[in-house]
């Protein structure tokens, strides 16, 4: 597989890369990259044929948006990469208009987030988070209107529940509206949650899974250790995974344990191995990636060449399996009396 091999987004007509290049790095001083080196960072991927961006309002204050919009125009490439940004956590604390999925709010961010894009237009337009309040029916015209309008292509959902984004591409299909492409969702060795309701609700609504955080914040690159969680970057210090988020528990060193034999068998590092893992999983379109240095991100871009074997993906399974689904062949066979019954079911 290469950088450059495209493929659909879902069902939809949106051709985009294996790996998309993930700017959460864009602009932040604590664990991300100078502008310049973002800058390197950015070419390198396009050097490389990747043409899938991704940004978000609030990632560094709005300042990924701006540099992902500069490097865009000062190389010329807008019609090249496919551009996507999202809109839903909080950017003005105590109004809460300036959050969530509201009409209100989705129209004033997303004007925003074009006003630092530098573009009259995105390619894809992220549901960033579900708000737990506004109806899915309200969000579906809504993000519709935008398509229809022109100031977005395609929209997507991030971090929702299986059967809000099941309602939401029920009702698109029944009213012939547009409709979410892609649902954004983390996904690695160490949460592999989604594959209960999201996997097979998605391939039943040709909906494309982007993972996000393949590499568990940096968890399965192996620089951490039971003795030394204190290094540098993301686990360290204020982060999204803290408390009961904590990457650092049993189950993930004995799965991380594993990660580095078959690493080693292969002859690949752990963070490639780990996204090879990401990669090959059902329903997977494009997996989400980010890197601080150019130098991080080829070591990324380099897991395209690994070749998992049968057994090495059944090794990394085992080991990470989030436990015996309810909806088995086991529970199959009960409901038919032993007898195999092959029958319709959600593909990849």
């Amino acid at each position: 597989m290469k950088l450059s091999d495209g493929r659909t987004l879902g069902r939809s007509g949106l051709i985009v890369s294996p790996l998309a290049l993930g700017t959460m790095t864009f602009g932040n001083a604590a664990w991300g990259s100078p502008d310049d080196v973002a800058g390197q960072v950015f070419d390198t991927y396009l050097q490389g044929g990747g043409n899938f961006i991704d940004t978000a309002d609030v990632y560094s204050g709005g300042r990924s948006e701006e540099l992902v919009g500069r490097f865009i125009a000062e190389r010329g490439v807008r019609d090249q990469v496919v551009l996507a940004t999202k809109s839903g956590f909080n950017v003005q604390p105590g109004n809460p208009h300036a959050g969530g999925n509201g009409r209100k709010h989705i129209h004033a961010a997303l004007h925003a987030s074009l006003r630092r894009l530098g573009t009259d237009y995105v390619d894809l337009y992220w549901l960033h988070v579900y708000d737990m309040v506004t109806p899915a029916e309200e969000v579906l015209q809504t993000m519709g209107d935008l398509v229809r309008s022109g100031l977005i292509r395609y929209f997507g959902l991030s971090d929702i529940p299986a059967w809000y984004a099941t309602k939401m591409v029920t009702l698109a299909q029944a009213h012939h509206v547009p409709g979410p492409v892609a649902s954004q969702l983390e996904y690695s060795l160490v949460a592999r949650q989604l594959e209960a309701e999201h996997r097979p609700a998605a391939a039943d609504s040709g909906v494309g899974l982007m993972p996000w955080s393949p590499l568990a914040g940096g968890f399965l690159t192996g620089k951490y250790t039971r003795a030394d969680t204190a290094g540098q970057g993301r686990l360290s210090g204020s982060n999204p995974f803290q408390g009961p988020f904590t990457k650092f528990t049993d189950r993930n060193w004995a799965i991380l344990d594993t990660l580095r034999e078959v690493a080693a068998q292969t002859g690949h590092t752990p963070a490639q191995v780990a996204l090879a893992w990401a990669a090959a999983q059902p329903g997977v379109t494009s997996t989400l990636i980010g890197a601080r240095t150019p130098e991080q991100l080829r070591a990324n871009l380099a897991s395209l060449e690994v070749q998992l074997t049968p057994e090495h993906l059944h090794t990394l399974d085992r080991v990470s399996s989030p436990g015996p689904d309810f909806f088995s062949p086991g529970l199959q066979s009960a409901i038919f009396g032993g007898v195999p019954v092959q029958g319709w079911r959600p593909g990849p």
